[in-house]
């Protein structure tokens, strides 16, 4: 039956993609799926209200990545982190998901960052505390760290040497190799400067000092620039057996797919309505068939620019979204009202972007969604 979308009638497809079931674990990539949390629809608050959880349905829908042989990068900024997750909520979802993660088997990576400091300038001693105290709380579940960029850090250094004093300081206290992350202020306007400089080669080669002066201590970087020649030029000056892992959403096919110089691991958050699609591709990959991972993941490129179009920190709407209309969760509300961040024809585009992917797994549920959705926020036509 023809559905009227904003942009035009549409025959939604009858089918989901046919995908082989989730088999041996991921052998030539690392992938992490950058997963969002489930709001509680019934929770009476406010925006500025703490995060009310779905503690259940944000656990299952982890489960179903690991399903899939996907790792989970948790308390990300897919998690609403510094958007709605304040760090007490962040704190309880590290630990309910590290500990749900070691049931399962399931790999786990968490977000450690500064956002428990009050709001206003802090010094770059207590940015260094406040790393410290989430670092623990990571290293404590278990799960391994990922040091994200911070936007106390990104106010409070002067320059180069502040990011360099303050990242060495952190990799000796870690117990365990980290992932570094670099965030860009499309993601995030705050971190405008990271690194201490807007030019794009100096910030990256005080990047790459970092890594090059704590190798031991760093397991990979994970880069959020939408830049892939700058990725791939970065991955090409990492120190060996330091991974690059890729937070490019507009370039994901050909930087994980590689050259004959290298290749990119996976840290995405688009992988998180792609995860069954997205592990199948990957397995794909490890037979050694570069051309059949490219025609399965090239074709979800415009979907994932779509979703991350400016301004691309309002992506989470449309992965909730998403996620909502394939049935993992019964309701398109979001922490801190985030569901409104979108536009009704961008999210219309975005189901007919994903239907025709088939990644719903009831289609006939997805048009049934898409329906309500249409009449409750846009009327009859």
């Amino acid at each position: 039956m023809t559905l009227h979308l904003p942009q035009g009638p549409y025959e939604p497809r009858a089918t989901p993609l046919d995908l082989a079931p989730a088999g041996a674990p991921l052998a030539s990539r690392t992938v992490f799926s950058a997963a969002h949390v489930v709001a509680d629809p019934y929770a009476d608050v406010t925006p500025d209200s703490p995060a009310a959880v779905d503690w259940d349905a944000t656990l299952a829908f982890r489960r179903h990545l690991w399903s899939h042989g996907l790792g989970v990068a948790e308390a990300m900024d897919t998690a609403q982190r510094g958007m709605g997750l304040d760090w007490a909520g962040a704190e309880e979802l590290i630990r309910r998901s590290a500990a749900e993660a070691k049931s399962v088997g399931g790999r786990i990576a968490c977000g450690v960052g500064t956002d428990q400091l009050p709001p206003g300038p802090a010094t770059l001693a207590e940015v260094r505390a406040a790393y410290e105290e989430q670092l623990a709380v990571v290293e404590e579940s278990g799960a391994q760290a990922v040091l994200m960029a911070s936007r106390a850090l990104a106010a409070a250094a002067k320059g180069p040497q502040d990011y360099l004093d303050t990242y060495a300081h952190l990799l000796r206290q870690a117990t365990e190799p980290v992932v570094l992350h670099w965030l860009g202020p499309m993601f995030d306007p705050a971190l405008e400067g990271y690194w201490g400089s807007t030019d794009l080669d100096l910030a990256t080669d005080t990047f790459l000092q970092v890594i090059g002066e704590h190798p031991d201590k760093v397991d990979g970087i994970k880069m959020s620039l939408l830049d892939a020649d700058r990725e791939i030029d970065v991955r090409r000056r990492l120190p060996g057996g330091v991974r690059c892992y890729t937070g490019d959403d507009f370039n994901y096919p050909e930087l994980i797919a590689g050259d004959d110089r290298g290749f990119s691991h996976a840290l995405l958050g688009i992988f998180d309505p792609l995860g069954p699609l997205a592990a199948h591709a990957v397995r794909v990959l490890d037979t050694g068939d570069t051309q059949g991972f490219r025609a399965l993941l090239d074709p979800t490129v415009e979907l994932s620019r779509h979703l991350f179009r400016a301004p691309t920190r309002y992506y989470k709407t449309g992965v909730v979204f998403l996620a909502w209309l394939a049935g993992h969760q019964d309701h398109f509300t979001m922490v801190g009202g985030l569901q409104s961040a979108r536009s009704v024809p961008h999210l219309a585009k975005a189901y007919e972007l994903a239907d025709r992917l088939g990644l719903f797994p009831d289609p006939e549920l997805a048009e049934s969604r898409m329906r309500a959705f249409l009449t409750v926020n846009g009327g009859t036509r």
